[in-house]
């Protein structure tokens, strides 16, 4: 009996086995060697093998790719190490630029550059463990996605288990989801015969996809997926180049595009530029530009970030999709910030397989430059997931008669006067939050997940919250009581309580997530968390000056005068006591923290602690007013070295920055920096 379960048990790798190398020369290398019909008869026997002897299934089998129930929602998730946008250039003018800068910042030019096409697609972040995928994420802000793993492993160009024998103890890599375009069209006819509406386009239609709480439906909607960056890695080989990063993800199964190429030059950049322009509906996904990233590691660390985006890799943006269509009327719109936006509305025309039926003007004196009037021809261009946005007029097709528009002297929303600044170019409604529009998209914006994250708060419950007059500025939101909403239509006693658990949560969100739903112009997710780390405090932040500010890194005098002008105005300051009596934190909490200062020290952490988590170990070193980084340079101070470290080791010891295990690193949290010079001593 044993000999046969052992038998049964060697069957069942066998088919494994089998079926991930099938998968990775069907979906990865797009070379089968059996039929289809072949490799259902694998998976059915597998199937059976398993259900007859439920001990020997494990999450790894290509039967659990879709083994997960429906999910009611998505947990976030925290990156291993961020995930940063890039910058674009929309000119080889640009492109030549960044190289310019590039090899300025270096002290000369780059060895190699790495070209690759840019997929329009949802970015991905998975991570394996011991060789084994255990998460797949969305990007979400860069710093938190979206936990989508079950749905990540409905994709098949996804390995399970990495192809090797000795894979790294972490390996975190990014890459992006997408829909082919036959199988997108495909989809949308099997849609259509169901009488189901069709999706606009690939994009929409991924990313949809990826976000279903039923896995099944993922995994029927035949997904892609290339790879293209590594993340967090302990463990591994040293790698010195984008370039091997990419061999290597290769040789451990992931799914890398062969349009891939190295290239030497700004020339040979703006030649696979050209390529990509010329042959981008030759392929079978879609594209919205190229991206240029200098091969060598080294150089990248010596070029570091800015506060949003590598200075080491640059998105060519693709010449975007024109046309042309009925300019029917310009309308204006107030944002959250006051400013008056005109925009078009347009006959309906699809472009890039999207019905555009509205585009961007920008101000008023773009429309008088660009001579564009209500009832003419115009040409409207759309590139990518941009706005579209209305190029210019066709004047041969000019209607007579038609007229120049002017912004209007009051807004349309709540009757107040339309002034500009004093360049003449933006216009803002003096109405302040008594202007419903304004009002509207700020209160969308504050419970937006960008900012405090408020679950149920979205435009229509805001549309019916003023409506009834119950909110008139944030701190409102958080006065809402249960019966101010129930037996509104569509809302019952658990929506409600939802809404109401999600409001009282949002008071204890940190202090970046309050700055970004304030609203301040120029203060998003990126640059809230530097002040939020930087000052503590709503209270110390209203005190700071504009010099002060703009001496921060990652600020400038730009962002540093919005702030200072914000917390300037009365109304603001009052917002702001409000937000305080209704308990809304304005501070990141105070711990007592025991041990000297840290100040000037920079640690790297690799490999596993036992005592700290990875999250911890960083709280400790920050609390103590030092700075932990994610790459090893002559900078850093030390190597934090645990269990099964990664390729950091070999870079700490070539550099020659000291080297020290748990113990040593708590012994520093108690004693400060000394314990290092004791090292250095011995």
């Amino acid at each position: 009996m044993a000999d046969d379960l052992e038998a049964v048990k060697r069957r069942i790798e066998e088919l494994r086995r089998l079926i991930e190398y099938h998968n990775y020369r069907y979906y990865v290398l797009d070379s089968p060697e059996i039929s289809d019909a072949e490799y259902d008869e694998l998976m059915r026997e597998l199937r059976e093998l398993e259900a007859a002897h439920p001990e020997f299934v494990t999450p790894d089998s290509p039967t659990q790719r879709v083994g997960a129930p429906p999910s009611e929602a998505f947990a976030p998730v925290r990156h291993l190490e961020p995930m940063f946008s890039l910058d674009n250039a929309f000119t080889f003018e640009e492109l030549e630029s960044w190289v310019e800068r590039v090899t300025r910042l270096l002290g000369r030019a780059p060895d190699a550059y790495t070209c690759e096409p840019k997929i329009d697609g949802l970015a991905v972040s998975v991570v394996y463990e011991d060789g084994l995928l255990v998460r797949g994420a969305t990007r979400g802000d860069g710093i938190t996605g979206e936990d989508i793993t079950a749905n990540v492993k409905t994709i098949r160009a996804i390995p399970l288990r990495l192809r090797t024998e000795e894979p790294p103890a972490v390996l975190e890599v990014r890459g992006e989801i997408y829909m082919a375009v036959s199988a997108f069209e495909a989809l949308n006819r099997e849609r259509e015969a169901r009488g189901e509406p069709p999706f606009m386009n690939p994009r929409n239609a991924a990313a949809g996809s990826v976000r279903q709480k039923d896995p099944r439906i993922t995994a029927a909607r035949r997904l892609s997926n290339f790879m293209y960056h590594l993340g967090h890695v302990e463990g591994g080989p040293e790698l010195h180049r984008q370039s091997e990063a990419l061999a290597w993800l290769r040789e451990l199964g992931f799914r890398v595009n062969p349009k891939n190429e190295i290239v030497h030059t700004v020339d040979e950049i703006e030649a696979y530029a050209t390529w990509a322009v010329e042959h981008r509906h030759d392929l079978d996904y879609e594209i919205d530009g190229v991206v240029v990233k200098v091969d060598s590691f080294a150089d990248q660390e010596r070029l570091g970030y800015t506060a949003r985006a590598p200075r080491w890799a640059i998105a060519y943006k693709l010449p975007p999709e024109e046309k042309t269509t009925r300019l029917l009327r310009i309308e204006v719109n107030v944002g959250r910030t006051g400013v008056v936006t005109p925009y078009a509305v347009l006959e309906p025309v699809l472009i890039g397989g999207v019905c555009v039926t509205s585009a961007t003007l920008h101000n008023e004196r773009e429309i008088h430059r660009k001579d564009v009037r209500p009832g003419d021809w115009v040409i409207v261009r759309r590139a990518g997931e941009v706005i579209p946005e209305v190029v210019g007029p066709v004047l041969s097709r000019r209607p007579k008669g038609l007229r120049r528009w002017h912004m209007p002297k009051r807004c349309p929303f709540c009757g107040s006067p339309i002034v500009k600044d004093e360049r003449g170019v933006r216009a803002y409604c003096t109405g302040g939050y008594s202007c419903p529009s304004r009002l509207r998209e700020w209160l969308v914006y504050f419970g937006s997940r960008a900012a405090m994250d408020i679950d149920g708060l979205g435009e229509k419950t805001v549309v019916l919250l003023m409506e009834r007059g119950l909110v008139a500025d944030p701190a409102d939101i958080f006065r809402l009581r249960p019966e101010d909403l129930l037996g509104l239509e569509g809302w019952g006693p658990k929506r409600v309580e939802n809404l109401m658990k999600a409001i009282e949560a949002a008071k204890d969100r940190p202090l970046w997530r309050l700055l970004v739903g304030l609203g301040i112009d120029h203060v998003g997710p990126t640059v809230a968390r530097v002040l939020a780390r930087r000052y503590g405090s709503i209270d110390a932040l209203m005190e700071a000056d504009e010099e002060e500010l703009a001496a921060i890194e990652g600020i400038g005098p730009e962002i540093a005068k919005s702030i200072v002008e914000w917390f300037a105005d009365p109304e603001n300051r009052r917002l702001i006591d409000k937000l305080r009596q209704v308990g809304v934190r304005m501070a990141e909490p105070v711990e007592a923290v025991e041990g000297p200062s840290l100040d000037g020290v920079t640690l790297v952490f690799t490999g596993t602690l036992e005592r700290f988590t990875r999250d911890e170990a960083k709280e400790a070193v920050e609390a103590r007013g030092g700075k932990v980084s994610g790459s090893v340079s002559r900078r850093t101070t030390a190597l934090v070295v645990g269990k099964h470290p990664g390729s950091k080791l070999a870079k700490a010891e070539a550099l020659g920055v000291p080297i020290i295990d748990e113990d040593t690193f708590a012994r520093l949290l108690e004693a400060g920096p000394g314990v290092l010079d004791e090292l250095e001593g011995s």
